[in-house]
């Protein structure tokens, strides 16, 4: 299973940040697996932003959670982040990555710089 972000390196405050993640050698209908997006800021940990699941269900950091949106195209294996009024403290680097059934992250994308600047 291969997982790859794309998107926009650069949005400015106030605006949407969206990222898409595009899977590939597994789909995303899969029972059992759930389809996560987290971000590391520069010099801090990383964070949960939130899930879809195979169902298509969603759940999200409950800090985030006002501002996020994720969803899917299933006829393209994606699944896409939208986060809203971006300020610059959401500059990180993001990542998405598979949660397999045993509830670990099993596969992660090569995560992708984005930054929040005027």
């Amino acid at each position: 299973v291969q997982l790859q972000e794309s998107g926009p390196g650069l949005v400015k405050p106030s605006q949407t940040l969206s990222l898409t993640c595009t899977v590939s050698g597994g789909s995303i209908t899969t029972n059992l697996y759930w389809w996560s997006w987290v971000r590391q800021p520069p010099g801090k940990g990383l964070e949960w932003v939130g899930y879809i699941a195979f169902s298509g269900s969603t759940y999200y950091s409950p800090s985030l959670k006002s501002r996020t949106s994720i969803s899917r195209e299933t006829s393209k294996n994606q699944f896409t982040l939208q986060l809203s009024s971006v300020t610059p403290e959401d500059t990180a680097v993001y990542y998405c990555g598979r949660v397999g059934g045993g509830g670990y992250y099993d596969y992660w994308g090569q995560g992708t710089q984005v930054t929040v600047s005027s």
